[in-house]
């Protein structure tokens, strides 16, 4: 791996979002995957490289937090290095030289204004080369259908972390199968089971965020 491509993906992984930021206290001073995402690409590193290297950084920090290695706050820091590197490669997705795995779908379901967990996952499928559509918190299912519908050939993820929420999801799974049988529709959130995915007609759960990302993958392959 060409050796500034290593240390995006490392910066990622680690969270040094630019050379201004202070965390990780170790590479202070030291430019971060902003800079080092527009080097790369004036020395002529392909687009899809640097992409490569944001997958590679987001999933062992995923690794670690499905581990309980790092928390919330490191995920979080990953998440805006990556998103410092999105930013450069921006150009590259709209012109069509850089290719999205496929759309993902997701939002907190109708009742439940919680969002950490569906930005965890956002943020780690996102940074394994998908793009990700965020309906936010509070989403009912005419407003999961008609993105359906905007996106053929989607996948869907639902979020809830209240047992009181959580059953809005039959609603909202129903209300996407009954129009795209086919689209695969992902639950997760504290309250949750595979026994409860699988009474609402739902194609997948997992605890944690890299287990979306993995099925995903599965799926996209």
């Amino acid at each position: 791996m060409n050796d500034i491509v290593r240390k995006i993906s490392e910066c990622i992984e680690r969270g040094k979002v630019n050379k201004k930021s202070p965390y990780p206290p170790d590479l202070k001073d030291q430019n971060g995957a902003d800079e080092l995402a527009a080097q790369a690409l004036e020395q002529g590193v392909k687009p899809v490289e640097i992409l490569n290297a944001c997958m590679k950084g987001m999933r062992a920090v995923g690794d670690k937090f499905s581990k309980n290695l790092v928390f919330v706050p490191e995920l979080l820091m990953s998440a805006k290095a990556m998103t410092a590197v999105m930013g450069h490669l921006k150009p590259f997705f709209q012109s069509g030289d850089v290719k999205r795995k496929g759309t993902f779908v997701i939002g907190t379901v109708s009742g439940d204004l919680h969002d950490i967990g569906k930005n965890l996952v956002k943020m780690i499928i996102e940074g394994n080369g998908w793009e990700v559509i965020d309906l936010g918190v509070d989403v009912s299912a005419d407003k999961f259908l008609q993105t359906v519908n905007e996106h053929p050939g989607c996948f869907v993820g639902l979020s809830a972390l209240l047992t009181t929420t959580m059953v809005n999801m039959e609603k909202i799974v129903k209300t996407i199968k009954e129009k795209h049988s086919h689209t695969k529709i992902l639950v997760g959130g504290a309250p949750l089971t595979m026994d409860f995915c699988t009474k609402i007609g739902a194609d997948f759960y997992s605890p944690d965020p890299q287990g979306a990302a993995r099925y995903l993958d599965g799926l996209a392959a």
